[in-house]
């Protein structure tokens, strides 16, 4: 049913994948799906804001994320699932979509944020908006 699943996660945010994880690893399982786990890097859209960065901002930024991103799928992705890690900058429900067309994902599998802090600003309202939005299947996991 199922042959590429996507996770997106935020790496220092439990709450982003702690839950989702695992039913992403036994849908692979189960359908012998490959894992696509996304991390998002948020653009800074506001020149005035994006001038208090370095020019290298960047490139370190993602070069930062490839190696958090590593780590993660070393600890977390048990063997025999096919993995491709994924960092990609923009919008996060709007990337998440456009990735999700990229690899020809099946389903997206996201957690649900419940917890009322800053967090769940940031990224509450994305799993809402790929649900509108996206043309693929979304499970969202409470």
């Amino acid at each position: 049913m199922y042959t590429k699943i996507l996770l997106p996660v935020v790496l220092n945010e439990e709450c982003s994948w702690r839950k989702a994880l695992p039913v992403a690893i036994d849908l692979c399982r189960t359908y012998g799906a490959s894992l696509h786990i996304l991390t998002v890097l948020p653009e800074v859209s506001m020149p005035m804001v994006g001038s208090f960065f370095p020019k290298d901002f960047s490139t370190k930024a993602h070069q930062a994320l490839k190696e958090q991103l590593k780590k993660f799928v070393a600890e977390h992705i048990p063997e025999g699932i096919h993995v491709q890690r994924i960092v990609a900058d923009g919008s996060p429900w709007e990337t998440i979509i456009r990735i999700s067309k990229d690899v020809d994902a099946d389903l997206i599998v996201m957690a649900a944020h419940n917890k009322r802090n800053l967090v769940d600003y940031v990224l509450g309202p994305n799993s809402s908006h790929v649900v509108r939005h996206s043309h693929k299947s979304v499970m969202v996991v409470r």
